[in-house]
């Protein structure tokens, strides 16, 4: 394969939903650095991924493609380069979770009932902001509980993309932003094609956060485990 850029999926690709990059395939991605370009392409921060990351160095695409991060070598630091934001209608959005919470009964829940990122992205956290990092793993990991609300949460977000985030979520990200937009976006500045990059990632059926760049032609490894990341890049051939 012509492969010169590859981009990955954090959270079940890499590692555990919101646990540090394990060392194992923290030496994966230095062998694989060594031939091509890699860049992060998350759903959170810049800054977030790149300490989940334990400060591997690599770019990142933050916030779905409203924050863009380089890795200095010199300083050995992540250096923001772009952080976009748009304007958040609080009230409606509020009114929007309500809905959502009285439709499904979800009312039992720690902290509040909507997350507001200073980009404007929204999450919608179905146990609220505060709850317990083990319950929110726990809450569901198959989708199964979330695929049933999708089509509403679509539906009242319609002006919005939504994406089933992480294990107990919706990430509702503003409208012209996502994982493939963003990519497309980076490998320009950077002078690379789209039949030169490959994305690895978990989360690739419909409403998942890979699934516009399963989608969109690019060459897709999926990651079924994140513990099984090694063995799946031995067999693609790309190390």
């Amino acid at each position: 394969m012509a492969v010169k850029l590859m981009a990955f999926d954090l959270d079940g690709t890499l590692t555990q939903h919101k646990t540090p990059l394990e060392e194992k395939n923290r030496r994966v991605l230095q062998k694989l650095s060594e031939k091509y370009r890699l860049v992060m392409v998350g759903a959170g921060s810049c800054m977030r991924i790149f300490k989940q990351m334990n400060e591997f160095p690599i770019d990142v695409i933050g916030n779905y493609g409203m924050q863009f991060a380089e890795y200095n070598y010199n300083k050995k630091e992540l250096e923001v380069v772009s952080n976009d934001t748009v304007p958040v209608d609080t009230e409606e959005i509020l009114r929007r979770a309500a809905l959502i919470r009285d439709k499904y009964n979800l009312h039992d829940f720690a902290g509040k009932t909507m997350e507001i990122h200073d980009s404007g992205m929204l999450t919608f956290p179905v146990l609220g902001t505060e709850a317990k990092i083990e319950d929110k793993l726990a809450y569901d990991p198959d989708k199964a509980k979330r695929k049933v609300m999708y089509p509403y949460v679509k539906e009242l977000f319609h002006d919005y993309n939504v994406v089933i985030g992480g294990t107990s979520s919706f990430d509702i990200i503003p409208g012209k932003y996502g994982k493939y937009n963003s990519l497309m976006r980076y490998a320009e500045k950077h002078n690379f094609s789209k039949d030169e990059i490959v994305y690895c990632g978990d989360d690739y059926m419909t409403g998942g956060n890979d699934h516009d760049v399963y989608l969109s032609g690019i060459k897709f490894i999926i990651v079924d485990l994140y513990t099984n990341f090694e063995k799946i890049i031995e067999q693609s051939g790309l190390l």
